[in-house]
């Protein structure tokens, strides 16, 4: 058991001896009757049981149906109950979805009002990303975004800004339950228990729990260690701590990766990104996480700790096959490190729908050219094998020739040799190694200037 304190639409809160598991939406809806914050998919991809979540790092909006209580200690949390101020004010946002029509049935709007409230504090206008994580079925979203463009000038209101003046966090723990505030504390407390689950943003342990009724006994909550948040650029690397989310780790590396960050924009939806973090996508081995091949085709290393001891391998090398990765007992993911090199990265994602889908294929590729000529190249796939893995058969065909279309015609008939992919709901083998075909081709057909990208072709 735990103890945990928050602040709860500005009233502090303070639980004692409570299920670390316990997931944030059930509490409130079934001990403080806040039921308003809804229960729609239970697995983070409707957005109706949006709420807001505030510390020293800022506002943010994020799924309470895949969060769990212990990720909250010393933060300040905002329902839609919290939204209006304190004598009955409403929030911009309340008003405009009223005066815009912006709801019907209403089960979505708690969600649909958290996340716009979210971006208007933080003076986000990308409305189409910042409500992406939120579906409605009745309502239609061409008034809510007019709701939500309406509201944008309207100064935030004084009773969202002064939470984090109230905070007072505390400790309190049972030995199988670690809330560690730095990563010595973590790697102490995780080489005694070797067979703990640490948890990040727990957007893939949060469905143990909603969805298989999985018990955990031992668990470390990582969300209070704050120099695995840290982000260090040198003139030689880009060093990404574990937990850091991965909407921080988009912002910080669309100035060197563009690319890389564009693809990151359709990693989840807006609250999946608040919380799910890069070493968490990274650990769990998974071969449709969306970072590990672009992470692989630009040469990252991982850091690995355990206990005092620290290793680094290429990131390739971490996923060795399915459900199998080269980490031992009590051994973590610390951070992952990136070369500095010349931006030749382009990532293509291919999904059933554009927002907040599994990748059926991603692909990343990074070729350089000296004088025409092929002179590095990585290219790297999740979707097509049990793990991220390296199309090397293709690499080695395009590597020393000239970058032309009979280059590319001939390297794209080794992807036979490097991939033997599954069939599954999401995609046919056959449609997976056809994809990866074109994506070369795509590839090239950018770096020639033609304009492949549906959503930036204009009449």
């Amino acid at each position: 058991m735990v103890q945990v304190t928050f602040l709860l639409n500005g009233d502090p809160v303070r639980l004692e001896n409570t299920s670390p598991t316990q997931t944030l939406l059930d509490w409130l809806r079934e001990s403080r009757n806040l039921k308003g914050t809804k229960e729609g998919c239970n697995e983070g991809d409707c957005g109706a049981c949006t709420i807001m979540v505030s510390d020293a790092r800022g506002s943010r909006a994020v799924n309470a149906c895949i969060l769990l209580l212990p990720q909250i200690h010393g933060k300040a949390v905002r329902t839609v109950e919290g939204m209006s101020g304190p004598a009955g004010q409403m929030h911009p946002v309340q008003d405009a979805m009223v005066d815009h029509h912006a709801s019907q049935c209403g089960f979505c709007t708690p969600g649909f009002v958290v996340s716009t409230a979210v971006a208007h504090k933080n003076g986000q206008r990308d409305f189409d990303d910042q409500l992406a994580g939120n579906l409605c079925r009745c309502t239609g979203y061409a008034p809510i975004i007019r709701a939500a463009e309406a509201a944008a000038d309207a100064p935030v209101p004084d009773w969202m800004q002064d939470d984090l003046a109230k905070l007072d966090a505390i400790d309190g723990t049972d030995p199988n339950v670690a809330m560690p505030t730095t990563s010595d504390e973590l790697a102490a407390w995780y080489a005694k228990n070797p067979d703990a689950t640490l948890i990040g943003g727990a957007t893939d342990v949060g469905l143990w729990v909603t969805k298989r009724l999985q018990s955990l006994e031992k668990v470390a909550f990582l969300v209070g260690v704050e120099d695995l948040k840290d982000i260090k650029v040198t003139d030689s690397e880009i060093r990404v701590g574990a937990g850091v989310t991965i909407n921080d780790f988009r912002a910080a590396i669309a100035s060197y990766h563009p690319d890389l960050a564009e693809m990151l924009r359709r990693f989840g939806s807006v609250q999946v990104r608040n919380a799910g973090t890069i070493g968490g996508n990274i650990a769990n081995g998974s071969p449709i996480g969306d970072s590990p091949p672009a992470l692989i085709t630009l040469g990252a290393r991982l850091h690995l700790r355990k206990g005092d001891a620290r290793r680094d391998i290429l990131l390739e090398d971490y996923f060795i096959d399915y459900g199998k990765q080269d980490r031992t007992p009590g051994e973590f993911v610390e951070a992952v490190t990136i070369p500095r090199q010349i931006d030749r990265l382009k990532c293509y994602k291919l999904a059933k729908r554009f927002d907040q889908d599994i990748s059926a294929v991603l692909g990343c590729f990074s070729i350089r050219l000296n004088s025409g000529v092929v002179e590095e190249v990585r290219i790297a796939f999740g979707g097509m094998a049990g793990i991220p893995k390296r199309a090397t058969a293709v690499e080695a065909a395009l590597l020393g020739q000239p970058w032309d279309r009979q280059t590319i015609d001939r390297a794209m008939e080794k992807f036979a040799d490097d991939f033997a992919p599954m069939t599954d709901m999401r995609a046919s083998a056959d449609y997976r190694l056809l994809a990866a075909k074109n994506m070369l081709l795509r590839y090239y057909l950018e770096d020639q200037g033609v304009q492949t990208r549906v959503l930036e072709v204009s009449p």
